[in-house]
C-alpha cells in the first residue's frame, strides 16, 4: 500500500514541473491541410485586367499586365495589339507600331489592331499610309465602328490638305471607344 502513496507523490512532483511555456508547446497555425493535391486557384486574366486598366487610365500598369499575359499566353495577335494599344498611349510610337504590325502579322484579319496602326501612323504624320491602313480597317470591319469611319475621314482630310500645299497641323486627342479600337479627335 505504499506504493499508492509514492504514485500520488511522483505525479504531484511532475505536474510541479510542468510549464505552460508556449515556445514549448507547437501552436495550432489554422485548419489542417485536405487529403489530396491541392490546386491553386485560378488568377484573372492579365489581357482583361490590362483592358480594365486602360479604361481606368492606368497605361503603365496595363503594359505590365499585357507583359504578364504575354508570358502567359505567349505572342499572340490580341496581346500584341494590346502592348501595342499601350504602349501608344504611352506615347511610344515607334514601339507601338512595331507591335501593332506584329499583331497584323499574325491576325490580318483584325480591324482594330488595323486601326490602332493608322492612329499611329497619324500620329507619326504620316497621313498618306495612315490612310491606306484606316481603309484596310474600314473594309475589314465593314463600315460598322464609326472610330474607324472617322479616323479615314481625318486622314482623307489630311492627305487632300497636303496635296493642296497647306501646312495645317493640328493636335489630335486620342479616344478609345469600348471595341479596344481608338479615334484622334482634331482640336
Amino acid at each position: 500500500m505504499r506504493a499508492a502513496p509514492l504514485a500520488i507523490a511522483t505525479l504531484a512532483a511532475l505536474a510541479a514541473c510542468s510549464t505552460n511555456d508556449d515556445r514549448l508547446t507547437p501552436r495550432f497555425q489554422g485548419p489542417a491541410a485536405p487529403d489530396g493535391v491541392v490546386t491553386p486557384t485560378k488568377a484573372a486574366d492579365p489581357l482583361i485586367v490590362g483592358h480594365r486598366l486602360m479604361d481606368a487610365g492606368e497605361y503603365e500598369l496595363a503594359l505590365k499586365s499585357y507583359y504578364r499575359a504575354a508570358g502567359e499566353l505567349g505572342a499572340t495577335a490580341p496581346v500584341l495589339s494590346a502592348l501595342g494599344s499601350a504602349n501608344l498611349r504611352l506615347g511610344r510610337l515607334g514601339q507601338a507600331e512595331r507591335l501593332l504590325r506584329q499583331a497584323i502579322d499574325r491576325a490580318p484579319e483584325d480591324p482594330r489592331a488595323w486601326n490602332n496602326l493608322g492612329v499611329v501612323l497619324m500620329e507619326r504624320r504620316q497621313p498618306a499610309e495612315a490612310k491606306e491602313v484606316f481603309r484596310r480597317a474600314y473594309a475589314l470591319d465593314s463600315g460598322e465602328t464609326d472610330a474607324i469611319r472617322e479616323n479615314l475621314r481625318l486622314a482623307i482630310a489630311r492627305t487632300e490638305f497636303a496635296a493642296y500645299g497647306s501646312d495645317i497641323e493640328k493636335d489630335n486627342e486620342l479616344v478609345r471607344d469600348g471595341s479596344g479600337s481608338y479615334r484622334l479627335l482634331t482640336h
